[in-house]
């Protein structure tokens, strides 16, 4: 027997609605209940707005010839649950998978395209599918594929966790596997053989030595990173291994290109065998743009840069200037203790609502 829809209440104040979204489960690759709830509670909540479905992503737009649109981006899925569903909450903090990462922020969007009939903005609503997987899946890169026109805005707001401070840019992500051989010999007669897990050792000797750049853009300090994150090698506990693969993941400044990160990371390890895995370029601030200066200006913080890979990062490859704004804390996404403070929830809300009715 399939579960009851669930009905969600856009209208109730975004501290309920997070912890409405956070008690549907949506893992990746598992987001349709959700997006049936979403997509439902706009069609009779919001009459203002027009509506598209594709496929787990949910749109919705106003067209109210306003000089500017403003897209609210925010992904509905998570990480895998680890105990923390459904929600709970315990004084001023509401606990559970997803509330940083990002259903506080989604709430805050979603509650805001239904309840301000009369924006100052053109909004676009874009809550999509698979951000937390590889990108090939990322719904919002099917969008981009499929229906190009509902992107179109003069900023974009990701509500990723920033902890209600505007986090700006992203950094470029660059994944390679180093590869070390040898020749495989019984343990107990080692001589015989060559050892390829010892052959990775300056791998990790040149990793371990390795001075990050620090890079001021726009006033916002983007710092490197260059590590090793995952090694594998070995066949069993009497065998020498021939082969060793050493996971590397350098996270860059978005002055770099791909390409010049790619030229970076060759560079560190010249004389090794590597294989590039994952790619992606960062954003730059983007801060010069009005849409966005407006918006700094209404959050009266301080922007500062974007540690890590977000979507904001699709949006500048499309010319179109965009900012990470969301209530979560960064440092607890991803973890069994993820939780948002009520009244983070509620300030954001009250930000991102005087932006959108203020001309």
């Amino acid at each position: 027997m399939s579960a009851p829809p669930v009905t969600l209440d856009l209208l109730a104040d975004p501290v309920t609605l997070t912890a409405a979204l956070v008690d549907v489960p949506s893992v990746s690759g598992d987001e349709r209940a959700l997006a049936d709830a979403v997509q439902a509670a706009l069609a009779v909540q919001a009459p203002h707005l027009e509506i598209l479905r594709s496929g787990d992503a949910v749109l919705a737009r106003t067209r109210l010839g306003r000089a500017r649109r403003v897209l609210l981006a925010g992904h509905l899925d998570t990480v895998p649950i680890a105990d923390n569903v459904p929600s709970r909450r315990e004084g001023g903090t509401l606990y559970g998978c997803g509330t940083s990462d990002m259903k506080s922020g989604v709430a805050v969007m979603t509650h805001l395209a239904a309840a301000v009939r009369e924006p100052a903005h053109d909004v676009t609503l874009v809550l999509y599918d698979c951000e937390e997987i590889e990108s090939a899946r990322n719904g919002l890169g099917r969008l981009e594929r499929e229906h190009r026109d509902w992107l179109d805005a003069d900023l974009a707001l990701l509500g990723e966790p920033t902890s209600g401070q505007v986090e700006a840019g992203c950094q470029g992500t660059l994944r390679v596997v180093v590869r070390t051989t040898g020749r495989r010999a019984h343990s107990a007669r080692s001589w015989l053989g060559e050892n390829a897990i010892h052959a990775a050792a300056p791998v990790l000797a040149r990793l371990a030595d390795y001075t990050a750049r620090d890079v001021d853009i726009d006033g916002c300090r983007y710092r490197e990173g260059l590590q090793a994150v995952r090694i594998a090698g070995g066949v069993a506990g009497n065998v020498v291994p021939d082969a060793c693969e050493v996971t590397v993941n350098f996270r860059f400044a978005p002055d770099r290109s791909l390409d010049d990160a790619r030229e970076h990371v060759a560079g560190v390890l010249d004389g090794f065998d590597l294989v590039e895995t994952d790619a992606a370029a960062g954003a730059l601030p983007g801060l010069a743009a009005p849409a966005a200066a407006d918006f700094v200006a209404a959050t009266g913080t301080t922007p500062v840069a974007k540690y890590g890979w977000t979507d904001v990062a699709r949006f500048a490859a499309l010319g179109i200037p965009a900012l990470n704004f969301g209530p979560g804390d960064p440092n607890l996404a991803h973890t069994r203790e993820e939780s948002v403070p009520v009244e983070a929830v509620t300030a954001a809300c009250d930000v991102l609502r005087g932006y959108l009715t203020r001309a």
